[in-house]
Formats: C-alpha cells, sequence, structure tokens
C-alpha cells in the first residue's frame, strides 16, 4: 500500500477508483466498501484510493464540543495497518484544517477527485456528505458524475441482525465492556497498539510478571476498567494473556493498560506490539496481599483458558 500526505505527491494513479470518509475502526461497513473498490478496480484494471483525514474533522472544527468528547477507534498506526490488511492499494491522508473544510463539494469534486487523482469511479456508502457544511450529498454526487463523466457507486449501510454498523456502536459497546459486540461489528477483535514498557512490582511480587503499553495518541479510546481476556501479537509471535485496565482521568493516554502473558516471552519492553481484545473477564478488584492477587488471577487465566481464540 502506497502512503501519501498530500494530492501533489500521489502522482498518476492508474484508473483510480476512489472513496472518501474518516474510516474510523475499519469496521465490517468500511470493509464492504474496500472490497467493491477492490473489484471495481480489478474489472477496469485500475487502483484502489482511500482518502481519509486527520485530524479528525470534528476535532477542528468543534474542538471545544463534541471534538474535544471524541474518542476513536484507531490510533493513526492502527488504520494504516488495518487498511494494510484490508488490501488498499493507495491512502490519502489529508491534513484537515479549517482551510480546506471550506472547500465546496463541487470544487472538491473537480479539483481533487477529478484534476488530480484522476477518478473513474467514486463509491460512496449510505447517508455520505461531503464539502463544505457537508452540503454534498449522494443525489449531488450522482448529478456531478453525469455532468463531469465519471462513475458513482452508492453501497447501502451495513446491517447485522437488522442493526445498522457504525463507529459511533462500536464505542458504545467499548465503553460498556462489550468486546464481543464491538468485535463483531468490526469484524475483527479490537486493538491497541503502542510500545510496550515496564512491569506492575506488585505483580511482579505475585509471580505475574506484567509489561505495560504505551497509548500515544490521546484520543484512542480505551475500553471500559476491567480486566479483559486478550493476545498480544509481537512481530510474527502470537501470545495470549489478561489485559488490565484502569483509567485515571478522561483523557485515554493517562489509563493504565497492563497485560500478563501465560505464554510470555523473554523479553518484549521497548518493542511495538498490538495488542487484540476477546473478551470482558471481570471488574478491577482490590487486593489486600500478593497472594490474594495471585489466587484471583489463577481464576482468571482458566477462564481465558476456556476461550477459544
Amino acid at each position: 500500500m502506497k502512503i501519501f500526505t498530500d494530492f501533489e505527491n500521489a502522482g498518476f494513479i492508474k484508473n483510480a477508483v476512489v472513496t472518501t470518509g474518516s474510516f474510523d475502526g475499519v469496521h465490517r461497513g468500511h470493509k464492504v466498501i474496500l472490497q467493491r473498490l477492490k473489484k471495481l478496480a480489478f474489472e477496469t484494471g485500475g487502483e484502489t484510493v482511500l482518502i481519509t483525514f486527520h485530524p479528525h474533522p470534528r476535532k477542528v472544527l468543534f474542538p471545544d464540543t463534541i471534538g474535544k468528547e471524541l474518542f476513536l477507534l484507531n490510533s493513526q498506526q492502527e488504520k494504516i495497518e488495518l487498511l494494510r490488511k484490508a488490501g488498499l492499494d493507495n491512502l490519502i491522508i489529508v491534513n484537515f484544517t479549517l482551510a480546506f473544510s471550506r472547500i465546496t463539494s463541487v470544487d472538491f469534486v473537480k479539483n481533487i477527485l477529478l484534476n488530480k487523482i484522476h477518478a473513474k469511479k467514486i463509491v460512496i456508502g449510505g447517508n455520505h456528505h461531503f464539502g463544505h457544511n457537508r452540503e454534498g450529498d449522494s443525489e449531488k454526487m450522482h448529478q456531478l458524475g453525469l455532468e463531469y463523466g465519471f462513475e458513482v457507486e452508492e453501497i447501502p449501510e451495513q446491517d447485522i441482525q437488522n442493526e445498522f454498523i457504525s463507529s459511533a456502536k462500536i464505542r458504545t459497546a467499548l465503553l460498556e465492556g462489550n468486546i464481543e459486540k464491538a468485535n463483531t461489528y468490526l469484524a475483527h477483535p479490537y486493538i491497541i497498539m503502542g510500545e510496550l514498557q515496564g512491569v506492575n512490582p506488585l505483580l511482579t511480587e505475585s509471580g505475574f510478571p506484567v509489561f505495560s503499553v504505551r497509548i500515544e495518541e490521546e484520543s484512542k479510546l480505551i475500553p471500559k476498567d476491567g480486566v479483559y481476556a486478550v493476545s498480544v501479537l509481537d512481530n510474527e509471535n502470537l501470545y495470549h494473556g489478561l489485559c488490565f485496565i484502569k483509567k485515571n482521568g478522561l483523557l485515554s493516554n493517562e489509563a493504565v493498560v497492563e497485560f500478563y502473558l501465560f505464554d510470555r516471552p523473554a523479553e518484549l519492553s521497548g518493542t511495538t506490539a498490538t495488542v487484540l481484545f476477546h473478551k470482558f473477564i471481570r471488574e478491577i478488584m482490590n487486593f489486600a496481599s500478593p497472594e490474594e492477587l495471585k489466587a484471583q488471577l489463577m481464576i482468571d487465566q482458566s477462564q481465558v483458558d476456556d476461550l477459544i481464540f
């Protein structure tokens, strides 16, 4: 996958099949769009293109209200890796600014999608809006397609058991600790990527050396406090274990995210790994001694061992 941070350096993309959006979570609905992009690109001998935005538009447009309160399913690094695994050819990450937000829907299509990306086909999801003040919609995109000679395909919102998928619903499920519901919407385990650090002295005393993961972006959503069944991917190695989450404040990067691995490697600190969440096990508890903690962790491990990852 090629990654670009502006349109000028994207260069020539052959028979570009394009979609746009934040794609936070790269969830099941996003994957339907990406699969359709790939099919259309294959049929035309072209390449797939996603134009996405960083920071998230709400963070720029409403920094003191809904933007401030918005926690995202993916860090930038996580989104890139998920899109790479989805088989996207070209990712253009737009630096979203107030100036960029003022581009009209017509100018966005003419000056960017057509003149710079040379889009042959544009794929949009349900309830699609674009341009200044979200003035453009699916009807507008179809009109522009007829006027300027490009094809538009609209994919309806995806649903699971008659419930529409959205990033907002996934965020709610995670904040409630409902990992399994979130993972169903995502079509992959919820992940946290980051640099691995230190250990918790109390757990080390109990014979359970624990690593912590550094949260690099303050807008990254951390699931509710509790103990979770997880896997940790370090390069090509996959380990199973428990993750402990305790938030110290409103910001996600203030959360303590630690994990104990059952099949622990000799050393992980200093490397970047991916924590994959599978199931909520229990609430956070306080213990009077390392012995009490160790006894509870043995119970927790037995529950995780019964899971099929």
